[in-house]
């Protein structure tokens, strides 16, 4: 395999505790995953800091974090008990798609692994109020109860793609369903009978054990909603904007919710649910257009939360009597580019939207487009040292959310299901014509990651000469084959999305990209994480195979350390440098 780059150990800090003394460079991702502890007076986190993601405690106010020792296998997030006397730990080992859960007290004593032995994978992560009790889910089919002190594990409820949200008074709350049409449910634990709740895929027990509060996507947009004894009654709701997620305080007087607003920028509303009338009150100025994983403290005196921008990593920050303050966060870059958000229509009228990044100077530039994964998730305007280091060499980028994207309301990401899926693809020549009729674009080259992948891959067999580089990032090549060596719980979720792979063989057989490989002539780099089992690497080695065949110039760029993500910094650093320096070869 042609072009194989073996990515260099990383350095790592000593074990144990270690105070905070680096920077941020321009590859790192920054802190993520806040937790607090029950008085909100500490914060655990994970940061990448230290070369990998790993867990830090950091007293709200100081400046000095401690690292918790949990390992080698990076960390994909961390919660902090009810009680405050374990931090609950979600490690993908090389990286994978596969998680574990190890616990760890605070100070770094006691580590033990609870969840995702052997080949089993573990996610969901919940402690319950009050009780010293972790709820999770093993392989989408196990929901379960782990004591973190005795070990036990009790199995609360299985089924088929199901994953548990919550236990009170002898009821399970669970999701249910593949991709794109899940639903929460109420299961009695005595008889097993499912009672339906709503369609979506967050919801909690209040305090009182009965009333349900649930993200609701019953409509066109999401909404909060609160169930008491079957009546449902809506407690925050937008005409153009979708309540993204939402956390309740463990006495369950008040709630935040996050909003996704204006083509991805984020607001937060605190809500107080207890009055007479529901009353809002908007968590602002936010320090970064971007949040995610809100998050409150068990005595509710505190909300920690996410929040990234253009230039500016992701950084941790806490609500309280003091207003917001920054726990682990950098300011934007001075320099950074902010984008715009351009809107223009589709093939068929549908109204399409995407974030432009324009190098300084009058147009047209060499362009770039690049498609997100998912397809459910969302372009939004957060950190992307890629898109920073390309503006600045003159290369313009435009990050899209054609159909299928979250964000938009629920005929928007429903809309490239199945044979939908050619509109898609039909999008990004939609995507092309526009910043070249604008006068934004001159030489165009197109990239994306994971479900971005594969749309560079169809984009690029279907449109031969329309692109003049790409970059196929852990992208799907050929269904069958995704099918036949992905994780049976992922297969199972995404049939919904993509199609039955017995049931419409045919239709997957004519969008995977391999079956016109072909025609596909444009010079293309292939990235792909060799422990990766969402995407196997064998849709990255058909596509190299056949590339290297037909004589097409290709480059292969794999990371034997890493899984669906590159979690590792220096993975992150050759990635961008490699990236960088192929598209200013073909575009510049």
């Amino acid at each position: 395999m042609t072009g194989q780059l073996n990515r260099v150990d990383v350095t790592v800090l000593p074990v144990g505790f270690s105070p905070l003394t680096k920077p941020f460079p321009s590859e790192v991702s920054g802190s993520w995953s806040p937790t607090l502890s029950p008085d909100g007076r500490h914060c655990a986190y994970v940061s990448d800091r230290g070369g990998r993601p790993q867990v830090w405690v950091q007293p709200v106010g100081s400046d000095l974090a401690f690292l918790v020792d949990t390992g080698e296998a990076p960390v994909a997030a961390v919660q902090w008990s009810t009680g405050g006397g374990w931090l609950a730990c979600s490690v993908a080992p090389g990286g994978a798609p596969r998680h574990e859960v190890w616990l760890v007290r605070p100070d770094g004593s006691q580590l033990h692994q609870v969840a995702g032995f052997g080949a089993d994978t573990a996610d969901n992560m919940r402690w319950l109020p009050g009780r010293s009790l972790l709820a999770l889910t093993e392989n989408l089919t196990t929901a379960l109860l782990v004591d973190p002190v005795s070990g036990d594990r009790t199995v609360v409820g299985t089924g088929e793609l199901i994953s548990l949200l919550d236990v009170a008074e002898g009821r399970a709350l669970l999701r249910v369903g593949p991709r794109g049409s899940r639903h929460i449910a109420v299961r009695d634990l005595a008889t097993g009978v499912d009672s339906y709740v709503t369609a979506g895929e967050q919801a909690v027990f209040g305090p009182d054990g009965t009333t349900i509060y649930a993200r609701s996507e019953t409509g066109e947009f999401p909404v909060l909603i609160r169930v008491v004894d079957g009546a449902v009654e809506v407690v925050a709701t937008s005409e153009n904007a979708e309540a993204e997620s939402f956390t309740i305080t463990s006495d369950g007087r008040r709630a935040a919710v996050l909003w996704n607003v204006r083509g991805g920028e984020s607001e937060v509303s605190l809500i107080d649910l207890l009055g007479e009338e529901i009353t809002w009150q908007r968590l602002a100025p936010l320090p970064g257009a971007v949040v995610s994983g809100p998050a409150w403290s068990h005595d509710g005196s505190a909300l920690a939360f996410t929040a990234e921008g253009p230039g500016q990593p992701h950084g941790v920050w806490v609500s309280g009597a003091d207003g917001i303050v920054p726990v682990s966060a950098e300011p934007a870059a001075p320099d950074a580019v902010r984008p715009t958000l351009e809107t223009f229509p589709a093939h068929d009228g549908l109204t399409l939207t995407g974030w432009l990044f324009r190098p300084a100077g009058p147009g047209p530039h060499p362009a770039v487009l690049w498609f997100h994964g998912g397809p459910e998730a969302q372009e939004r305007p957060g950190h992307g040292p890629l898109f920073q280091s390309l503006v600045a060499r003159g290369i313009a980028v435009f990050a899209p959310n054609v159909r299928g994207s979250s964000g938009f309301g629920r005929n928007f990401v429903n809309a490239d299901n199945l044979a939908l899926r050619h509109d898609a693809i039909e999008d990004v020549r939609t995507c092309a014509a526009y910043l070249v009729d604008a006068g934004i674009a001159s030489r165009l080259g197109i990239m994306g990651r994971s479900y971005g992948g594969y749309l560079t891959l169809a984009a690029l067999v279907t449109f031969p000469d329309l692109f003049e580089a790409g970059i196929d990032v852990c992208g799907m090549s050929n269904f069958a084959t995704f099918y036949e060596h992905t994780e049976p719980w992922i297969a199972a979720a995404a049939v919904s999305k993509y199609g039955d792979p017995v049931a419409d063989r045919d239709l997957l057989a004519d969008l995977s990209p391999i079956t016109r490989i072909d025609r596909l002539r444009t010079p293309l780099m292939v990235v792909h994480g060799e422990n990766d089992s969402n995407v196997p690497l064998i849709e990255a080695e058909q596509v190299v195979a056949a590339l290297a065949a037909r004589g097409v110039p290709h480059k292969f760029l794999l990371f034997p350390d890493e899984g669906h993500e590159l979690l590792h910094r220096s993975s992150r650093a050759d990635y961008l440098r490699e990236t960088v320096d192929w598209l200013t070869t073909y575009l510049s």
